[in-house]
Protein backbone atom coordinates (compact mmCIF):
# COMPACT_ATOMS: atom_id res chain seq x y z
CA UNK A 1 0.00 0.00 0.00
CA UNK A 2 1.28 3.49 -0.89
CA UNK A 3 1.95 6.04 1.80
CA UNK A 4 -1.34 7.95 2.32
CA UNK A 5 -1.47 11.63 1.44
CA UNK A 6 -1.83 14.27 4.14
CA UNK A 7 -5.59 14.68 3.61
CA UNK A 8 -6.16 10.96 4.08
CA UNK A 9 -4.16 11.22 7.32
CA UNK A 10 -6.24 14.05 8.79
CA UNK A 11 -9.00 11.86 10.25
CA UNK A 12 -6.72 9.27 11.96
CA UNK A 13 -4.48 12.05 13.29
CA UNK A 14 -7.48 13.85 14.79
CA UNK A 15 -8.79 10.59 16.30
CA UNK A 16 -5.45 10.02 18.05
CA UNK A 17 -5.33 13.66 19.14
CA UNK A 18 -8.75 13.23 20.77
CA UNK A 19 -7.24 10.60 23.10
CA UNK A 20 -4.96 13.19 24.71
CA UNK A 21 -1.73 15.08 24.05
CA UNK A 22 0.37 13.52 21.31
CA UNK A 23 3.64 14.05 19.48
CA UNK A 24 4.14 13.38 15.79
CA UNK A 25 7.00 11.00 16.52
CA UNK A 26 4.86 9.00 18.94
CA UNK A 27 1.91 8.41 16.59
CA UNK A 28 3.85 7.69 13.39
CA UNK A 29 4.17 3.95 14.02
CA UNK A 30 0.52 3.66 15.09
CA UNK A 31 -0.64 5.30 11.87
CA UNK A 32 1.77 3.23 9.80
CA UNK A 33 0.32 0.07 11.30
CA UNK A 34 -3.22 1.31 10.75
CA UNK A 35 -2.52 1.70 7.02
CA UNK A 36 -0.51 -1.53 6.81
CA UNK A 37 2.67 0.14 5.63
CA UNK A 38 5.76 -1.98 5.14
CA UNK A 39 9.01 -1.25 6.94
CA UNK A 40 10.44 0.18 3.72
CA UNK A 41 7.44 2.50 3.30
CA UNK A 42 7.74 3.65 6.92
CA UNK A 43 11.38 4.59 6.38
CA UNK A 44 10.98 6.13 2.92
CA UNK A 45 12.55 9.60 2.82
CA UNK A 46 11.72 12.82 1.02
CA UNK A 47 13.95 13.66 -1.98
CA UNK A 48 15.99 15.88 0.33
CA UNK A 49 16.82 12.81 2.42
CA UNK A 50 16.23 14.78 5.62
CA UNK A 51 12.80 13.54 6.75
CA UNK A 52 10.57 10.50 6.41
CA UNK A 53 7.65 11.01 4.01
CA UNK A 54 5.09 9.67 6.48
CA UNK A 55 6.35 11.92 9.25
CA UNK A 56 6.21 14.91 6.89
CA UNK A 57 2.64 14.20 5.81
CA UNK A 58 1.44 13.75 9.38
CA UNK A 59 2.96 17.14 10.17
CA UNK A 60 1.04 18.72 7.28
CA UNK A 61 -2.21 17.07 8.36
CA UNK A 62 -1.74 18.42 11.88
CA UNK A 63 -0.79 21.88 10.60
CA UNK A 64 -3.87 22.32 8.41
CA UNK A 65 -6.22 21.07 11.10
CA UNK A 66 -4.68 23.48 13.58
CA UNK A 67 -5.50 26.33 11.20
CA UNK A 68 -9.11 25.11 11.18
CA UNK A 69 -9.22 25.13 14.98
CA UNK A 70 -9.50 21.35 15.27
CA UNK A 71 -6.10 20.89 16.93
CA UNK A 72 -4.17 23.03 19.41
CA UNK A 73 -0.62 22.96 20.75
CA UNK A 74 -0.63 23.01 24.58
CA UNK A 75 3.16 22.60 24.81
CA UNK A 76 6.22 22.57 22.60
CA UNK A 77 6.09 19.71 20.13
CA UNK A 78 2.72 18.45 21.40
CA UNK A 79 -0.79 18.66 20.03
CA UNK A 80 -4.29 17.73 21.13
CA UNK A 81 -7.81 17.83 19.70
CA UNK A 82 -9.83 20.92 20.59
CA UNK A 83 -13.49 20.86 21.56
CA UNK A 84 -14.28 21.75 17.93
CA UNK A 85 -12.20 18.80 16.79
CA UNK A 86 -13.98 16.43 19.16
CA UNK A 87 -17.35 17.80 18.05
CA UNK A 88 -16.44 17.08 14.44
CA UNK A 89 -15.45 13.49 15.31
CA UNK A 90 -18.81 13.06 17.06
CA UNK A 91 -20.48 13.48 13.66
CA UNK A 92 -18.58 10.39 12.40
CA UNK A 93 -17.15 12.00 9.27
CA UNK A 94 -16.15 9.61 6.49
CA UNK A 95 -13.05 11.71 5.91
CA UNK A 96 -11.48 15.06 6.71
CA UNK A 97 -9.98 17.01 3.84
CA UNK A 98 -9.38 20.58 2.67
CA UNK A 99 -12.94 20.85 1.33
CA UNK A 100 -14.29 20.11 4.82
CA UNK A 101 -11.80 22.46 6.53
CA UNK A 102 -12.94 25.27 4.23
CA UNK A 103 -16.22 25.30 6.16
CA UNK A 104 -14.36 26.82 9.11
CA UNK A 105 -13.99 30.64 8.94
CA UNK A 106 -10.53 30.52 10.53
CA UNK A 107 -9.27 28.14 7.86
CA UNK A 108 -10.85 30.16 5.03
CA UNK A 109 -9.10 33.27 6.34
CA UNK A 110 -5.79 31.40 6.49
CA UNK A 111 -6.33 30.02 3.00
CA UNK A 112 -7.15 33.51 1.67
CA UNK A 113 -4.03 35.06 3.21
CA UNK A 114 -1.58 32.31 2.31
CA UNK A 115 -2.64 31.10 -1.13
CA UNK A 116 -3.55 34.39 -2.75
CA UNK A 117 -6.42 35.84 -4.70
CA UNK A 118 -6.35 33.10 -7.32
CA UNK A 119 -7.04 30.46 -4.70
CA UNK A 120 -9.88 32.53 -3.25
CA UNK A 121 -11.45 32.80 -6.68
CA UNK A 122 -11.48 29.02 -6.98
CA UNK A 123 -12.39 28.25 -3.36
CA UNK A 124 -15.95 27.43 -4.45
CA UNK A 125 -14.48 24.57 -6.44
CA UNK A 126 -12.68 23.31 -3.35
CA UNK A 127 -15.86 23.64 -1.29
CA UNK A 128 -17.68 21.54 -3.85
CA UNK A 129 -15.24 18.74 -3.09
CA UNK A 130 -12.95 19.03 -6.12
CA UNK A 131 -9.43 20.40 -6.03
CA UNK A 132 -8.66 23.51 -8.07
CA UNK A 133 -5.15 22.09 -8.50
CA UNK A 134 -6.54 19.58 -10.97
CA UNK A 135 -7.26 22.42 -13.39
CA UNK A 136 -4.13 24.46 -12.66
CA UNK A 137 -1.06 24.57 -14.87
CA UNK A 138 2.15 22.97 -13.56
CA UNK A 139 3.56 26.42 -12.78
CA UNK A 140 0.43 27.34 -10.79
CA UNK A 141 0.67 24.09 -8.86
CA UNK A 142 4.30 24.83 -8.04
CA UNK A 143 3.41 28.32 -6.85
CA UNK A 144 0.57 27.01 -4.68
CA UNK A 145 2.88 24.43 -3.13
CA UNK A 146 5.53 27.11 -2.53
CA UNK A 147 3.04 29.39 -0.78
CA UNK A 148 1.91 26.50 1.43
CA UNK A 149 5.50 25.74 2.43
CA UNK A 150 6.10 29.43 3.20
CA UNK A 151 2.92 29.60 5.28
CA UNK A 152 3.96 26.57 7.31
CA UNK A 153 7.44 28.01 7.82
CA UNK A 154 6.04 31.34 9.07
CA UNK A 155 3.71 29.50 11.45
CA UNK A 156 6.59 27.38 12.75
CA UNK A 157 8.77 30.46 13.24
CA UNK A 158 6.08 32.22 15.29
CA UNK A 159 5.50 29.13 17.39
CA UNK A 160 9.20 28.80 18.20
CA UNK A 161 9.56 32.52 18.97
CA UNK A 162 6.67 32.42 21.43
CA UNK A 163 8.04 29.29 23.10
CA UNK A 164 11.39 30.97 23.75
CA UNK A 165 12.20 33.64 26.34
CA UNK A 166 11.70 37.42 26.04
CA UNK A 167 15.48 37.88 25.97
CA UNK A 168 15.68 35.51 23.00
CA UNK A 169 13.05 37.63 21.23
CA UNK A 170 15.07 40.79 21.86
CA UNK A 171 18.19 39.11 20.47
CA UNK A 172 16.21 37.96 17.45
CA UNK A 173 15.24 41.58 16.73
CA UNK A 174 18.92 42.54 16.96
CA UNK A 175 19.89 39.82 14.50
CA UNK A 176 17.12 40.81 12.10
CA UNK A 177 17.90 44.54 12.14
CA UNK A 178 21.59 43.87 11.58
CA UNK A 179 20.76 41.50 8.73
CA UNK A 180 18.66 44.30 7.22
CA UNK A 181 21.65 46.65 7.31
CA UNK A 182 21.08 48.64 10.49
CA UNK A 183 23.60 49.30 13.23
CA UNK A 184 26.80 48.95 11.23
CA UNK A 185 27.93 45.88 13.17
CA UNK A 186 26.34 43.33 15.45
CA UNK A 187 28.33 44.58 18.44
CA UNK A 188 27.25 48.18 18.00
CA UNK A 189 23.67 47.21 17.26
CA UNK A 190 23.35 45.12 20.40
CA UNK A 191 24.93 47.70 22.68
CA UNK A 192 21.66 49.39 23.61
CA UNK A 193 18.86 47.24 22.27
CA UNK A 194 17.23 45.13 24.95
CA UNK A 195 17.41 47.55 27.88
CA UNK A 196 13.77 47.09 28.81
CA UNK A 197 12.01 49.89 30.62
CA UNK A 198 14.36 52.62 29.42
CA UNK A 199 12.05 55.56 28.79
CA UNK A 200 9.18 53.39 27.59
CA UNK A 201 11.11 51.74 24.75
CA UNK A 202 12.83 48.38 24.55
CA UNK A 203 15.91 49.72 22.82
CA UNK A 204 17.53 51.87 20.21
CA UNK A 205 19.65 51.02 17.19
CA UNK A 206 21.75 53.18 14.89
CA UNK A 207 20.18 53.64 11.48
CA UNK A 208 23.61 54.00 9.89
CA UNK A 209 27.19 53.10 10.73
CA UNK A 210 28.08 56.58 11.93
CA UNK A 211 25.12 56.77 14.26
CA UNK A 212 23.81 59.98 12.69
CA UNK A 213 20.24 58.84 13.22
CA UNK A 214 18.60 56.33 15.49
CA UNK A 215 15.57 54.08 15.40
CA UNK A 216 13.76 53.26 18.64
CA UNK A 217 12.25 49.80 19.05
CA UNK A 218 9.37 48.36 21.03
CA UNK A 219 8.92 44.57 20.98
CA UNK A 220 5.88 42.65 22.25
CA UNK A 221 6.01 38.85 22.27
CA UNK A 222 2.29 38.14 22.27
CA UNK A 223 0.43 34.93 21.49
CA UNK A 224 -1.83 34.79 18.44
CA UNK A 225 -5.13 36.57 19.10
CA UNK A 226 -3.64 39.02 21.61
CA UNK A 227 -3.93 42.12 19.44
CA UNK A 228 -1.85 45.24 20.04
CA UNK A 229 -4.25 48.17 20.26
CA UNK A 230 -4.05 51.92 19.85
CA UNK A 231 -3.24 52.61 23.56
CA UNK A 232 0.01 50.60 23.27
CA UNK A 233 1.02 52.58 20.17
CA UNK A 234 0.10 55.89 21.80
CA UNK A 235 2.30 55.03 24.78
CA UNK A 236 5.19 54.19 22.45
CA UNK A 237 4.75 57.43 20.51
CA UNK A 238 4.67 59.34 23.79
CA UNK A 239 8.03 57.81 24.66
CA UNK A 240 9.42 58.86 21.28
CA UNK A 241 8.28 62.43 21.88
CA UNK A 242 9.89 62.43 25.31
CA UNK A 243 13.16 61.21 23.81
CA UNK A 244 13.05 63.68 20.95
CA UNK A 245 13.01 60.77 18.51
CA UNK A 246 11.47 60.83 15.04
CA UNK A 247 11.59 57.16 14.08
CA UNK A 248 10.29 54.03 15.75
CA UNK A 249 9.52 50.40 15.03
CA UNK A 250 6.90 48.48 16.99
CA UNK A 251 7.28 44.72 16.57
CA UNK A 252 4.84 42.08 17.77
CA UNK A 253 4.44 38.37 17.18
CA UNK A 254 0.65 38.81 17.06
CA UNK A 255 -1.22 41.57 15.16
CA UNK A 256 -2.30 45.21 15.37
CA UNK A 257 -5.85 46.50 15.57
CA UNK A 258 -7.14 48.64 12.72
CA UNK A 259 -7.33 51.60 15.13
CA UNK A 260 -3.62 51.20 15.89
CA UNK A 261 -2.74 51.13 12.18
CA UNK A 262 -4.91 54.17 11.46
CA UNK A 263 -3.29 56.07 14.33
CA UNK A 264 0.27 55.87 12.98
CA UNK A 265 -0.73 57.18 9.54
CA UNK A 266 -1.18 60.72 10.78
CA UNK A 267 1.86 61.11 13.02
CA UNK A 268 4.72 63.56 12.55
CA UNK A 269 7.01 60.75 13.70
CA UNK A 270 7.75 57.86 11.35
CA UNK A 271 6.45 54.75 13.14
CA UNK A 272 6.49 51.35 11.41
CA UNK A 273 4.34 48.48 12.69
CA UNK A 274 5.58 44.92 12.12
CA UNK A 275 3.13 42.14 12.99
CA UNK A 276 3.87 38.43 13.18
CA UNK A 277 3.42 37.92 9.45
CA UNK A 278 5.71 40.86 8.62
CA UNK A 279 8.30 39.70 11.16
CA UNK A 280 8.52 36.14 9.89
CA UNK A 281 8.49 37.33 6.28
CA UNK A 282 11.53 39.51 6.98
CA UNK A 283 13.23 36.67 8.85
CA UNK A 284 12.81 34.40 5.83
CA UNK A 285 13.92 37.13 3.40
CA UNK A 286 17.07 37.92 5.38
CA UNK A 287 17.85 34.34 6.49
CA UNK A 288 17.38 34.88 10.22
CA UNK A 289 16.36 31.68 12.01
CA UNK A 290 16.11 29.80 8.71
CA UNK A 291 18.47 28.20 6.23
CA UNK A 292 18.20 26.94 2.69
CA UNK A 293 17.16 23.29 2.61
CA UNK A 294 17.12 22.85 -1.12
CA UNK A 295 17.33 25.20 -4.13
CA UNK A 296 15.33 24.34 -7.24
CA UNK A 297 15.89 26.02 -10.60
CA UNK A 298 13.11 26.04 -13.19
CA UNK A 299 13.79 26.80 -16.85
CA UNK A 300 11.45 27.72 -19.67
CA UNK A 301 11.69 27.92 -23.43
CA UNK A 302 13.68 30.87 -24.79
CA UNK A 303 11.47 32.11 -27.62
CA UNK A 304 14.10 34.59 -28.81
CA UNK A 305 16.58 31.77 -29.42
CA UNK A 306 14.23 30.04 -31.86
CA UNK A 307 13.12 33.22 -33.67
CA UNK A 308 14.65 33.10 -37.17
CA UNK A 309 15.57 36.34 -38.88
CA UNK A 310 15.06 36.96 -42.57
Amino acid sequence: MAIPDYQTLMLPVLVLASEGEQRVGDITDRIASQFGLTEAEREQLLPSGRQRILHNRIHWAKFYMSKAGLISSPARGRFVATEAGKALLATNPAKIDVALLMREPTFREFYRNETGAEAVATSATVNAGTSDLAEATPEEQIETAYQSVQAALRADLLERIIQNSPSFFEQLIVDLLVAMGYGGSHKNAAAQLGRSGDGGVDGVINEDRLGLDRVYVQAKRYAEGNTVGRPDIQAFVGSLVGLGATKGVFVTTSSFSQQARDFVRHLSQRVVLLDGNDLTGLMIEHNVGVRVSRAIEFKRLDEDFFAETD
